[in-house]
């Protein structure tokens, strides 16, 4: 089972270019299931319904509650921002979680959670998007926690772990990290671990998903990896154990940069024999 997540920078920059460049790497990597931020929807269009007619694949979407502090951004009234999920199987439950934040900072992050019927087993799959504000540690983490409970609502009636993905705009040594996956600190929810799946990442392989090379970043960022796939303990026989994780979407598409994030990609064990 291959999963992937990537923030895909919603109308900035030359979106309609960077739509296609969107589309050329998601052909590539042939995902099962995708948890995409920063989608755009606008005048009968959606960049997610796009994509999922063009790969073939089920989608759904949760639009902010709160565009128009982006959409003041770009002076572009009328286009939704939020998260989605592309699958290759049929959406079966969904739900749609508000994350905290104070009045000075809430701009509709969102979390959405995705019920996924494979031919075997039910995925609990969960995509969000984190406040990023360089000092907001302390409401992310806050964000996290009703995330890990968010997650622990959703989790049962399958042997299939649940799968977190998302951009939290914070590095993997972070409190909010740490406390999400609860396994370097006491965890959100009591007993519930979720790992980070990078930890499987071959040594030396390119890890950062925000990375001044790509000039939408800018070149002062410091290069960082902010996007995620959790999981959590594998289920019976190691169904949905983390077999490979990598970047990607980290280059142009016919000099084209698809988006400023790059995107992670991990191959779960799909059933417990590890297939």
């Amino acid at each position: 089972m291959r999963v992937v997540t990537w923030n895909l920078w919603w109308r900035f920059g030359p979106w309609a270019e960077r739509q296609k460049a969107i589309l050329a790497v998601l052909k590539d990597l042939r995902p099962d299931a995708v948890g995409l931020q920063e989608v755009w929807s606008a005048r009968g269009e959606n960049l997610a319904e796009w994509l999922a007619g063009e790969l073939g694949l089920h989608w759904t979407w949760a639009a902010s509650d709160d565009s128009g502090r982006w959409q003041r951004r770009i002076g572009e009234p009328g286009v939704e921002v939020g998260n989605a999920v592309l699958s290759r199987w049929p959406v079966i439950e969904q739900d749609i979680l508000r994350l905290p934040a104070p009045e000075s900072l809430y701009d509709g992050r969102l979390a959405f959670y995705a019920r996924l019927a494979t031919p075997t087993h039910e995925v609990p799959f969960f995509t969000t998007h984190l406040t990023s504000g360089p000092s907001a540690s302390a409401v992310r983490s806050a964000q996290v926690t009703a995330l890990a409970e968010f997650v622990a609502a959703h989790r049962q009636g399958t042997d299939f772990p649940p799968v977190s993905t998302g951009d939290f705009n914070a590095w993997p040594d972070s409190d909010e990290i740490r406390l999400f996956g609860g396994y370097k600190t006491a965890p959100a929810v009591p007993g519930q671990v979720l790992l980070d799946a990078w930890e499987y990442a071959e040594t030396g392989a390119p890890w950062a998903t925000w990375d001044p090379v790509n000039p939408y970043v800018g070149p002062m960022s410091p290069r960082a990896r902010i996007d995620y796939i959790h999981v959590g303990s594998p289920g019976p026989g190691g169904l949905g154990h983390v077999r490979a994780v990598r970047r990607a979407g980290d280059g142009p598409v016919d000099g084209v940069w698809p988006s400023d994030h790059a995107a992670v990609v991990a191959d779960l064990a799909g059933s417990p024999d590890g297939g």
